[in-house]
């Protein structure tokens, strides 16, 4: 007998399976438990246009979902898109209750929940709520503020340098933490790099796989910021191996630097159905995102190395006195190799005081 919090943890972990594959979809995960309380059926939400987690699971546990449990990490939908709706999917399984972690904050969606408690089924919401918003944390920016959710990946010196005085950078951190940035990039939508990256150090910006080398089979769209069109023609990101955007500010317009607006490109990539993007390069790209407020978390490899010199991981980042320092909240810190690997989200300093 497996426990309602156990088969979300479970719902939860089958969830990311789709992360970098749904979008503009969110991630979801189902579990299907019999009226003993038997896992008979379990899926998630693989690619946009597919099935949806719960009728994965449906179709897995068929007659045996009758009078038992669905477990899922979001309301389940209760439209007709390109699917039709879960809510009356579990209704005609004859599901007697439904435990939802998260409430669908979309209008076109929502409304799951009075559906199926009309129909007779008892439903609990709220149950590991946190760790599945975790979980689907870019996709409900998303939907909350217009634009994607952005992590800042770096890899510095323990001194902070992204690179050596003679501007030298390949490589800071080990394979193995290189490997983990390629895992890290099959999780995302988008790839932003800017274009003194690319012209510096030709970057592919694409996710290998972690076994032998070869290209994923979904790429993230590679954009790379160049406000006045000087990424060069034979740049790796020109390639056919990944889309790729080069912007500038005749599409999306000026910043108040006079360079590529970012709210607009947000807004822009947005509309394109990217809900996640990796920021890649470089420190003073970084700077500018952090400075516009657009960064939500951030992912550094700290190599234990000391160069003294260098180019540093960030540059001007909107920062003129300690009071105003860009506080982090440290979620996650684990050794990758040799290198340790920080994860932290932005303290929102509103909240405070």
């Amino acid at each position: 007998m497996v426990t309602e919090d156990e088969a979300m943890r479970r719902a939860i972990a089958l969830a990311a399976r789709g992360l970098g594959t749904t979008s503009p979809n969110p991630v979801v995960g189902c579990i299907l438990l019999d009226a003993d309380g038997e896992i008979v059926g379990e899926g998630f939400h693989a690619y946009a246009g597919g099935p949806h987690a719960e009728i994965v699971a449906l179709a897995q546990a068929g007659q045996r979902a009758r009078g038992g449990t669905a477990v899922v990490t979001l309301e389940p939908c209760n439209h007709t898109g390109r699917t039709g709706p879960c809510s009356q999917a579990l209704i005609g399984a004859g599901v007697r209750r439904v435990v939802i972690a998260v409430d669908d904050p979309t209008p076109v969606a929502a409304g799951g929940a009075v559906t199926l408690r009309a129909a007779g089924i008892h439903v609990e919401t709220g149950i590991r709520r946190q760790e599945a918003s975790q979980g689907n944390i870019a996709w409900l920016t998303a939907v909350r503020r217009g634009r994607p959710y952005v992590t800042w990946k770096f890899a510095a010196t323990l001194d902070g340098r992204a690179a050596a005085a003679d501007g030298t950078s390949q490589w800071i951190t080990s394979q193995p933490a290189r490997t983990d940035v390629h895992a890290l990039r099959a999780t995302v939508d988008a790839i932003v790099a800017g274009v003194g990256t690319v012209i510096a150090d030709d970057p592919h910006l694409t996710v290998r796989d972690l076994r032998d080398g070869s290209l994923a089979i979904k790429q993230p769209l590679r954009v790379v910021v160049d406000s006045h069109g000087r990424t060069p023609e034979n740049a790796r990101v020109n390639d056919a191996a990944a889309p790729t955007w080069v912007v500038t500010n005749q599409e999306v317009g000026d910043g108040p630097d006079g360079r590529v607006d970012l709210n607009a490109l947000l807004t822009a990539l947005h509309g394109r159905g990217i809900r996640s993007v990796l920021l890649e390069g470089g420190p003073t790209l970084a700077g500018a995102f952090l400075a516009a407020g657009l960064v939500d978390q951030v992912v550094g490899y700290v190599a234990p190395k000391l160069l003294g010199a260098g180019k540093t991981a960030l540059l001007d980042a909107g920062v003129a006195t300690i009071g105003d320092a860009i506080e982090l909240d440290l979620t996650d810190i684990a050794q990758i190799g040799p290198d340790l690997r920080f994860t932290a989200t932005l303290r929102d300093k509103t909240l405070e005081g």
